[in-house]
């Protein structure tokens, strides 16, 4: 069975999203600059493709919460990047929604335990990856469901919004960087999880 892990942008000041985050505006003001780096190469020339790599190349499912989906889906469009099943936490039932290139939404509704678990039924011999938003990342962490966290964090000051470890107490976790790669505008952070002591 695969790993667990999750994967975040966030900016220098520690936010995952902008201010003002709504459904027209779903990274808040000035987030969308968080997600600039997948679609540009930029800086040294293959760092962003490796990293994307890593990302998608070893996942059979994704885990989002159902906020990040609501904003989500209208610009994910009708063949997401995701290729593949999306669990999606939630306390609001929904039937499964199917998209093109093999990209499906499913909603749990039995906590996040649960949907971790479907995700890696799901996933098989390969990784489960949580990207987000932050309160599922926070969630994973204090419950010791990830054994890795992949930061990307983007060389920009958003000034506020969502803190992506805002009130995620010290004692909670421990992390001990294991790589580092660093591109134009952004630094690729991976960190081993561990419970702190």
């Amino acid at each position: 069975m695969g790993k667990v892990f999750a994967d975040h942008s966030m900016s220098l000041d520690g936010f995952s999203a902008g201010p003002n985050v709504r459904l027209d505006n779903g990274m808040g003001d000035g987030g969308e600059a968080l997600h600039e780096w997948m679609f540009h190469e930029g800086g040294k020339k293959g760092h962003r493709g490796e990293v994307l790599e890593d990302l998608l190349g070893s996942t059979g499912a994704v885990v989002v919460g159902r906020h990040t989906f609501d904003l989500g889906e209208k610009p994910w469009g009708d063949n997401p990047v995701f290729h593949r099943p999306v669990f999606v936490v939630t306390h609001r039932p929904k039937a499964v929604v199917t998209k093109q290139g093999g990209t499906s939404y499913t909603f749990v509704t039995d906590g996040l335990e649960a949907t971790i678990a479907q995700a890696r039924t799901a996933a098989g011999e390969r990784d489960v990856v949580v990207i987000g938003g932050a309160a599922i990342v926070q969630q994973c962490l204090r419950a010791g469901l990830v054994s890795e966290l992949r930061l990307h964090v983007v060389h920009l000051l958003l000034g506020g919004g969502t803190s992506l470890f805002g009130g995620l107490a010290p004692s909670t976790v421990s992390l001990e960087r294991t790589q580092l790669i660093d591109s134009e505008g952004v630094s690729h952070l991976t960190f081993r999880v561990g419970r702190a002591s």
